[in-house]
């Protein structure tokens, strides 16, 4: 039987705990994220995982990290995620175009890679706090950069014993993105704009979680925060399983012998995503590379080119809005590991990352990063790749995954590495429009992102997937947006109600 994997925090010695306590509580207390105390191998090897279905890899996968779950639990929380939400029959297809394998994480209900997570983690959560005998109702505290937000808020819409209040940059997501949350149905959701950007949303939502005394008056109220962001750990190992299934589809299918290492290629904001393809591989995947994909806003880039990770630079909003992001939350778990599982390292680290917005890991840390390449891809690159690839085989790809598409072909050309590659295809070009119609040189500014829907659905080929077609005519039901400092009364608002 596998030894049991127990959680603590990134920044300090508060005890450890077991899974379900860590998915209920989303973010330490100190301000730290979770962190497995050991990263569990692979039982089965991934020959006898190729054998295997999207669900029953989750299960092998899920088993070794939420080892206080029973079996049951963990199948009927598997069974009930990766259904016919998704709209095809293998959850995360491999579509191979111009040299590369497109892993596509977009088939859920909300056509993003977050559903690949946030499908599960209501059921992860409500397991949880039944096993926790907890009485509260909880209250999913989240951060959006446009693409959390949405399959959050479908995941957990009308979930008994939870309500859901998501934070999104009023003018930093694309209209689909926009349409998609405020037309969110359930009694239980909450969608707010903040008039700030991503970093701002995500560090009042972290201010929220750290607040002692409003935690207090919250329990007393029958309240308790947890997140649906990829801090949560419930959100993180979910993600692990899909790079464990495409090596092992890809040995089923003859394109990789047993053994053989493929690289990795991620477009990156908050290193939730990249950070689960290093996990698999310390599982046991072998991956050589993790290329980190970085669209303007190359805080990343500069962090693996210099070693010093420094926010303090211009906020650039690109067509690739779900990665613009200066403070990668998930980095920090990366930090911990490489500073040797060193909690008051992290801590004083990120102490410093408050005070100054930047800090510096030693060189014996840097030594433990050769195997991410980091990259970027500017504006142009981005939507010059969209039209190449698209013009060469017919293959159609959002912004985010040409930013990795992009950062892949430079990696090429600067390295000569053609191991095999599987490049993390994160989102449904028709959650961008309009970008994508302006990459293939088909953009019309006198119509709406729905009108180029119609249009880039008649070029392509591609049907318009449910999620967009569904939220053309739906009514907007949240139309509240507050300043970036309102963000705490605007929760206790909605939680009077």
């Amino acid at each position: 039987m596998a030894k049991e994997v127990l959680y603590s925090s990134t920044r300090g010695a508060l005890g450890q705990i077991k899974a379900s306590e860590a998915i209920l509580r989303g973010l330490a207390p100190d301000g730290g994220l979770y962190v497995p105390d050991h990263i569990p191998h692979l039982e089965k090897t991934l020959r006898e995982i190729a054998q295997l279905d999207y669900r029953e890899t989750a299960y092998e996968v899920m088993k070794l990290l939420l080892t206080d779950y029973t079996e049951e639990e963990l199948k009927y929380c598997i069974s009930h995620a990766y259904d016919s939400k998704f709209d095809t029959e293998e959850i995360a297809p491999i579509s191979e175009a111009d040299g590369a394998f497109y892993l596509e994480l977009y088939h859920g209900a909300t056509i993003a890679f977050k559903d690949m997570a946030l499908s599960i983690l209501p059921y992860l959560m409500t397991t949880a706090a039944k096993k926790n005998n907890v009485k509260n109702e909880i209250v999913i505290l989240t951060a959006t950069s446009g693409d959390t937000g949405k399959a959050a808020l479908a995941g957990f819409a009308d979930v008994p014993g939870t309500r859901i209040i998501v934070f999104y940059p009023k003018h930093g997501v694309s209209p689909i993105q926009e349409q998609q949350m405020v037309t969110q149905k359930g009694d239980n959701t909450c969608v707010i704009g903040i008039e700030g950007n991503f970093d701002d949303a995500q560090t009042g939502v972290k201010k929220i979680f750290t607040d002692k005394e409003l935690s207090a008056e919250l329990d007393a109220k029958g309240f308790q925060f947890s997140s649906a962001n990829s801090i949560n750990i419930g959100r993180l190992v979910p993600q692990i399983v899909y790079y464990v299934y495409s090596y092992a589809k890809l040995l089923k299918e003859g394109r990789i012998a047993e053994g053989d290492s493929i690289n990795v290629v991620v477009p990156t904001g908050n290193f939730g995503n990249i950070l689960a393809a290093y996990y698999a591989k310390n599982m046991g995947v072998p991956i050589a590379k993790l290329i980190c994909a970085s669209n303007s806003n190359k805080v990343l880039f500069d962090f693996f080119q210099t070693g010093e990770y420094d926010r303090n630079r211009e906020f650039v909003l690109t067509s690739s809005p779900s990665m613009d992001i200066l403070i990668s939350s998930n980095l920090e778990r990366l930090i911990y590991h490489i500073a040797g599982d060193n909690a008051e390292k992290d801590a004083s680290l990120m102490a410093q990352l408050t005070q100054t917005g930047k800090y510096e890991i030693t060189p014996a840390m840097r030594e433990k990063l050769v195997d991410f390449f980091g990259g970027f891809a500017t504006e142009e690159e981005t939507a010059a790749t969209i039209k190449k690839v698209f013009d060469k085989t017919g293959y159609l790809m959002d912004t985010h995954t040409a930013v990795a598409s992009s950062v892949y072909s430079k990696y090429v050309e600067q390295t000569g590495d053609k191991t095999v590659t599987v490049i993390a295809s994160t989102a449904s070009p028709f959650k961008f429009t309009r970008s994508v119609m302006n990459a293939l040189g088909k953009g019309d500014e006198s119509k709406d992102d729905f009108a180029l829907a119609d249009e880039l659905s008649a070029v392509s080929g591609v049907e318009i997937p449910e999620a967009v077609s569904s939220i053309r005519t739906a009514e907007i039901r949240h139309k509240t947006v507050v300043d970036k400092t309102q963000m705490q009364s605007a929760v206790m608002d909605f939680l009077a109600k």
